[in-house]
């Protein structure tokens, strides 16, 4: 019953619902016409035979025949009378039967159910809400950009335009709402004046609208939007988007930036002012088959190990930690000690055989651009010979193919890329080429975060998801300065030193041990210590750089939790 008013509200002011109650109505006075001309008619041939009723009695006959109940208690006994009545009976079949159920079902019911619908759908957002992300389109990128707002409590309103799905996904537990994304009272139905940013997910020309449309009401919200073609980045920006994201082509690149070859031996990962963070995979460098303590990283570089990634499984690093050839380094320093870790290591010769990447859309594209412009060579496998004509370096054929694979080089490739938009293919992938062969770096894209994992147990050396880069990147704009999101759920903070803290030194504190985050800079009003010594004391207005996992970073704020400054 709660919902009858708004049910009632919506009938009354939409519309299309006005016209068909008008039409519904126009129907139900034919009928009720019809009835009045049939008892009529009754009481004509009821005389005609001798017998005389009440005109509520031809009411009551005529409704008994025409509903097909015919009790039987009046009937004609004339030939013209029966055959009035089985023209009575027929009409009643079309008009009551048929008719009247399609016409209250098409023109009342089925709006009513709309309306019940409309009224369960949130439409709009409390008027004293702010600080929020609007998130238009729901999909990968959508889902892992609310993980992370959820986790650091931040307000966001995701904004869809089909009734049934925004119910569908605030039974999910997302906080959803039905609205046209380029109706310009949506967005004041969702606050937009107060809004701290809104992120745009749907295709290139939506997106301009949806643009165009916020600028309009906004000069000041950043408007982030995601772009699959390059010639709409400049449109998009004309429509009034602050940020334009190509997060495949992203991806592609960074793909190919972890290829154990030429060039850097590792990737930024991450920078937090002079700060960087970077991954380095081992494969096939110096530093397989010793341990933490006898690699002399830090001696030689100043780099510090802060942890180590092994087929997508994050470990802290110990002095008896072995680095095996599939380990991933993670390390923290200057930008200058990432270069001295780059003559450290030792750059790898270039291999005369090609990189295999499987797929040829936008990511592996992307990937080969990268490996071009590194002086790596390469060869793509595309099963759609539209998409590979006019490339180079394409091989047309199904990565799945084995003679297709033989002949683009599988059996010699020092690396191999797998880039479909499918992680069921991915994964598939890259179980066909860890068996073909053991000793391959296998670098794989995961669309979902959820596979990541599978995708390492498959055979993968390393995988970067699609969704984790685009909902990261997202993040970051967010909280500049305070928290960065890396890689795979890892994590680099900023926070002020807590009062059980200060006067210890960093071996003191265990903060590592306690919490698995570590310590990687120490800021002092503009100086900032990277990498300080276990010795270095904690002081009252010291501040705090530290990464870990996500896992690491709450049990850091259960233990030391940051105060709260007006």
């Amino acid at each position: 019953m709660k919902f009858l008013p708004s049910q009632l509200m919506y009938l009354l002011q939409d519309r299309t619902a006005r016209r068909n109650i008008r039409l519904l109505s126009r129907f139900i006075v034919i009928l009720a016409g019809v009835i009045a001309l049939y008892s009529m008619i009754f009481h004509f041939f009821m005389l005609m035979e001798g017998q005389t009723h009440s005109w509520a009695t031809g009411v009551y006959w005529t409704l008994t025949v025409m509903s097909t109940l015919g009790f039987g208690d009046i009937t004609f006994q004339s030939d013209i009378g029966r055959i009035f009545s089985i023209v009575v009976l027929i009409s009643g079949v079309v008009f009551l039967l048929v008719m009247l159920p399609f016409t209250f079902i098409q023109f009342f019911y089925a709006p009513w159910l709309e309306a019940q619908t409309q009224s369960r759908a949130r439409q709009s957002l409390p008027d004293d809400m702010g600080n929020h992300v609007i998130i238009v389109g729901f999909e990968p990128v959508a889902t892992s950009f609310i993980a992370r707002l959820v986790k650091y409590d931040r307000n966001y309103a995701l904004l869809v335009p089909d009734v049934n799905q925004a119910l569908s996904l605030r039974d999910q537990g997302y906080k959803a709402l039905a609205g046209d994304p380029d109706d310009p009272d949506t967005y004041m139905r969702l606050n937009i004046q107060k809004a701290s940013m809104l992120l745009a997910l749907t295709d290139d020309m939506k997106n301009t609208n949806i643009a165009f449309t916020v600028r309009e009401l906004s000069k000041d919200i950043p408007i982030v939007v995601t772009s699959d073609k390059d010639e709409s980045v400049d449109i998009l920006k004309l429509a009034g988007a602050t940020r334009v994201f190509q997060f495949r082509k992203m991806l592609g690149g960074f793909l190919a930036r972890r290829i154990v070859g030429p060039g850097l031996q590792s990737a930024i990962i991450g920078r937090f002012e002079k700060l960087m963070i970077v991954e380095a995979p081992v494969m096939r460098s110096r530093l397989v088959g010793k341990t933490i303590l006898d690699c002399g990283i830090r001696e030689a570089t100043g780099l510090n190990v802060v942890g180590l990634w092994e087929r997508g499984i994050f470990k802290l690093p110990k002095p008896d930690s072995s680095i095996l050839s599939e380990t991933v380094l993670v390390l923290a320093g200057s930008m200058e000690q990432v270069l001295a870790y780059e003559d450290f290591v030792g750059k790898q010769p270039i291999s005369p055989d090609p990189v295999l990447i499987l797929g040829g859309g936008r990511v592996g594209q992307a990937a080969a651009e990268t490996l071009d412009s590194r002086g790596v060579a390469y060869k793509i496998v595309e099963k759609n010979s539209k998409v590979a004509t006019g490339k180079k370096n394409m091989v047309v054929g199904s990565a799945a193919d084995l003679d297709v694979l033989m002949e683009a080089g599988i059996q010699k490739a020092p690396s191999v890329f797998i880039t479909t938009h499918s992680d069921d293919m991915n994964i598939y992938l890259t179980l066909y080429c860890r068996k073909l062969r053991p000793d391959i770096q296998i670098i794989s894209r995961a669309t979902l975060d959820r596979n990541v994992g599978i995708l390492h147990t498959a055979g993968a050396d390393l995988v970067m998801s699609y969704a984790a880069l685009a909902g990261n990147t997202l993040f970051n704009l967010l909280s500049p300065g305070k928290v960065q999101m890396l890689t795979e759920g890892l994590n680099i903070f900023r926070i002020r030193s807590h009062k059980n803290l200060v006067g210890k030194s960093l071996f003191e504190s265990e903060i590592r041990n306690q919490t698995g985050c570590s310590v990687v800079a120490m800021v002092r009003g503009e100086h900032m210590d990277i990498n300080p010594h276990p010795s270095s004391i904690i002081e009252q207005d010291t501040e705090l750089i530290l990464v870990g996992t996500a896992e690491a970073e709450t049990e850091f704020m259960h233990r030391f939790p940051e105060k709260k400054h007006r």
